[in-house]
């Protein structure tokens, strides 16, 4: 640790140098391991942005232990499935969580790193191996792992992730997004491994953003487009007024960003030194990457392969397809094969050969950049947060009103996507919209609650009574150059 009273974290008007971090990171390891976490064993925390979120992950790092973090939007009974399906041994929260043994943030957490006091030092390496759950096109959210992804592999990571992006430890990176996603998580602790200083947003405001940018000297964000938009709603006039000039990159990824919103922001931030990167990839890999004077010759493109990744467009009996015709993409990872905890099958659908996909549909142009055109699956992209339709619909399978009901993505000029859910009842007298959206809201967490809802008398099936979901989702897509 070159600089141990350098800030690691900020927030608000709290401060935490990197020796603070370490020396209440290994209170907090020995107070973990009372509770039963151990070399190994899934070390969960469900908690906003907050420095006691990377204190449990570095602690975790520490007790050589897998770090899981859960969504804290999600309701009691999600949280569960995550917990049971990982088999965490302890989770940190803002209240207990059902099936495990749970340090509860606030004073008890205080107590317990107090009465740790005089804890042995231990190395944080290169920080926590991540495990993170996704959903798809199943019913419940799985795990990503990556197998023996520990010690040298995660630095060997970490090192390819500061060489991609080029930080350093002069760096001041902002937290906008929920630390509890890949992009998000992956960027702080790519920080903390470099020795650079994050700010962190406790919940996303444009106009916070702004002065957090122009108070602390920040360099560097990791956003999705959904950030660009509510930035770009704030007057020129009022944004002309922060001093964004220490602003050196922003790396935006997780959802498709509209042409004109990108255009938009190279305008704002270009003049200004800051260069405006793109990424593609998930939690299973990143795939490629463009920057600004690529993406101003290749509008709408997501790049190149990273080093040492290949991108692969295949049709269905997997053979290649020429440039300019979409297929189903196929990456080559940098750290090896990934599973789904607990679910062979998903896993084995992933893979071909030694590529997997996520799903999604695209091309590759005749200079190798990849466009995305559609998606495979029926995964929905709500501001860059993963939906599982399936999900919400065995729910509402649930209610004893429900005949059949079809949940798919729909165009939102904000957030990319948004869920729309058309639903056949017996009788529209015994139950209505506001029925449905309550029963659904008592279950799921409320962004998983659809914002568009369509009662009908017959959903259209195919010849063998399969709902035509696809048909639905299209007709919405109609007229747009992309299904994304």
């Amino acid at each position: 640790m070159s600089q141990p009273d350098k800030p690691a974290l900020i927030l608000g008007e709290r401060g935490e140098s990197f020796a603070e971090l370490d020396e209440r990171s290994d209170r907090l390891a020995a107070a973990l391991e009372k509770l039963g976490a151990s070399a190994g064993s899934t070390v969960a925390a469900v908690l906003p942005n907050a420095i006691e979120f990377f204190e449990v992950s570095m602690a975790a790092a520490k007790l050589q232990a897998p770090f899981l973090p859960i969504n804290w939007h999600l309701k009691c009974e999600e949280v569960a499935y995550i917990i049971g399906d990982a088999d965490a041994s302890v989770a940190v929260a803002r209240e207990p969580v059902a099936g495990v043994p749970t340090l509860v943030t606030g004073d008890e957490y205080e107590e317990a790193l107090a009465a740790a006091e005089g804890a042995p030092h231990r190395d944080w390496g290169a920080g926590p191996a991540l495990v993170f759950y996704t959903s798809g096109t199943t019913a419940q959210p799985k795990g990503v792992v990556h197998g023996n992804f520990t010690g040298e592999r995660i630095r060997m990571g970490m090192q390819g992730q500061v060489a991609l992006w080029g930080w350093t430890a002069d760096d001041v990176h902002l937290l906008c997004g929920p630390a509890y996603h890949a992009g998000p998580s992956g960027w702080v602790h790519t920080a903390l491994f470099i020795g650079a200083t994050t700010v962190i947003m406790p919940a996303w405001d444009a106009r916070e953003w702004l002065r957090l940018v122009q108070r602390h000297g920040v360099t560097r964000a990791f956003m999705v487009p959904a950030h660009f938009i509510r930035l770009l709603e704030v007057p020129e006039e009022e944004r002309s007024r922060y001093d964004l000039s220490s602003l050196r990159i922003i790396v935006h990824g997780a959802a498709p960003c509209p042409v004109p919103i990108k255009r938009r922001m190279i305008e704002w931030l270009g003049p200004l030194g800051c260069q405006i990167h793109e990424l593609y990839g998930g939690s299973e890999g990143g795939a490629t990457k463009i920057g600004p004077d690529e993406w101003l010759q290749k509008p709408g493109s997501v790049g190149k392969p990273w080093p040492g990744v290949e991108v692969r467009v295949l049709d269905e009996d997997g053979n290649r397809l020429p440039p300019g015709e979409p297929g189903l993409i196929y990456i080559t990872p940098m750290v090896g094969r990934f599973e789904y905890r607990n679910d062979p099958d998903k896993t084995a659908a992933a893979w071909r050969d030694d590529a997997f996909t996520i799903g999604e549909i695209g091309y590759l142009d005749e200079d190798g950049y990849l466009f995305i055109t559609d998606r495979a699956s029926d995964m929905v992209l709500w501001g860059g947060v993963n939906i599982s339709p399936r999900e919400v619909e065995e729910v509402l399978y649930a209610h004893p009103a429900v005949v059949d009901c079809a949940v798919f993505g729909v165009p939102d000029e904000r957030s990319g996507e948004r869920l729309k859910a058309m639903v056949e009842v017996r009788d529209r007298r015994d139950v209505g919209v506001d029925d449905l959206r309550e029963f659904v809201g008592e279950r799921l967490a409320d962004y998983k609650v659809p914002r568009d809802w369509e009662l009908v008398d017959e959903l259209p099936r195919d010849s063998a009574g399969k709902v035509r979901k696809r048909l639905l989702r299209d007709a919405h897509w109609r007229g747009r150059d992309t299904k994304v």
